[in-house]
């Protein structure tokens, strides 16, 4: 008598699954599913007084049948609402499923003996809270304020009474630091940043991308599950239509996010949402009092004043001549490419055009130099319009 299928299922990163499957037999699902549809689609014939023909052998029974995270995209709708049905025909020995849907997780608990396996995601301890009070100056020009609120926000998730995410909205001019400062923390914590940008996605594709749709849809639950990081970047929040905002009530309240295909518990998280609104009370008009409300903290970026852009230039500056080969950077007056971007550079306080204006300046300085020789590399004319 053949034992019952054993399954487990992780919900994690692929690079976690991947290394927790190890290197022995496995056959995918998607293999599995196309060689029976195969087997489904050839027909035998016989005839009378004719031998029979030779009857090929039944498939072996998979050791290890494994379906990665975006496999239920490619299995149809019908499979997955009795994939029961499709396990029992396939008849592994072991059955191991990443980031399966909530429909497939309660049909095969209902079935077979099923364990659960969930990653750990990193989490923020003191001594990274420590290093972002002490990195934050050196990381950042100016925004001083953002970082005394930062550790007020960022302190609940070092203890252990902490057990769902902590939910920040970010406001205020573009590049001045907002996205900057959720990669920062990021990298003090680990794992690799989930960033998504809202104003991406088109009003039907988002509906489904944020609600559920098919399960060949991209969906923000699947990305959930897929992340390495416990810090979740929602860049141009404000960029969402109203009607979504409903679907971020329970995440922020308690942590769980679920649509009609998923269901995501994001444990003690970091939920950094970006913006660009200019007050607390636009914040407040914009989402209205229940979602303004599940916040945590709303923190202001102030636009850089004119020595913080100054201080800017030069950190850019000094940083893209650094990376560059010696025979490029000799050949380069530093200084005086300092001067004339702050004197042409104005009331520029988006750090993100600072830096394509540097990238820019410095481009045109060497192709010059290569072109014209040493007399080229001292002209000035045009750099900076």
């Amino acid at each position: 008598m053949r034992s019952e299928t054993k399954v487990t299922l992780y919900y994690g990163p692929t690079s976690w699954f991947t290394e927790a499957l190890g290197k022995g037999a496995r056959t995918y699902l998607l293999d599995a599913v196309n060689e029976r549809d195969e087997a489904r689609r050839r027909h035998r014939h016989t005839v009378d007084g004719q031998e029979k023909p030779f009857e090929e052998e039944p498939a072996a029974r998979p050791k290890r049948l494994v379906a990665m995270s975006n496999d239920y995209a490619s299995v149809s709708e019908h499979a997955i609402t009795n994939f029961v049905g499709l396990v029992r025909e396939i008849d592994p020995k072991r059955l191991v499923l990443h980031n399966p849907p909530e429909l497939v997780h309660a049909q095969l608990e209902r079935a077979f003996p099923t364990q659960t396996v969930r990653y750990d995601y990193p989490v923020l301890t003191r001594e990274a809270l420590r290093a972002f009070r002490d990195g934050f100056a050196d990381r950042m020009v100016g925004q001083t304020a953002v970082r005394n609120r930062m550790l007020a926000a960022l302190y609940p998730l070092t203890t252990t009474r902490r057990a769902k995410p902590v939910v920040v909205m970010f406001y205020g001019p573009s590049g001045v630091g907002k996205t900057e400062t959720a990669q920062f923390v990021n990298g003090l914590i680990g794992g690799r940043l989930l960033r998504k940008q809202f104003s991406m996605f088109h009003s039907e594709k988002f509906a489904s991308y944020v609600f559920g749709g098919e399960y060949s849809e991209a969906s923000f639950a699947r990305d959930l599950l897929d992340r390495s990081s416990s810090v979740i970047l929602i860049d141009e929040f404000d960029k969402a239509a109203s009607v979504f905002h409903s679907a971020f009530y329970e995440t922020f309240d308690e942590g769980v996010f679920e649509d009609k295909n998923y269901r995501v518990s994001l444990g003690p998280a970091l939920i950094i949402c970006t913006s660009n609104y200019s007050s607390e009370e636009e914040i407040r008009g914009a989402l209205g009092e229940a979602l303004y409300s599940r916040f945590d903290a709303l923190i202001a970026f102030e636009a850089l004043s004119s020595e913080e852009i100054s201080r800017v230039i030069d950190r850019l500056v000094d940083a893209r001549v650094e990376a560059l080969p010696t025979e490029e950077s000799k050949v380069l007056n530093v200084a005086e490419i300092k001067d004339r971007l702050k004197s042409r550079a104005g009331k520029i306080g988006n750090v993100r055009k600072l830096g394509k204006l540097v990238d820019e300046v410095i481009s045109l300085k060497l192709v010059r130099a290569t072109l014209d020789g040493p007399e080229g590399s001292g002209s000035t004319g045009g750099e900076v319009q």
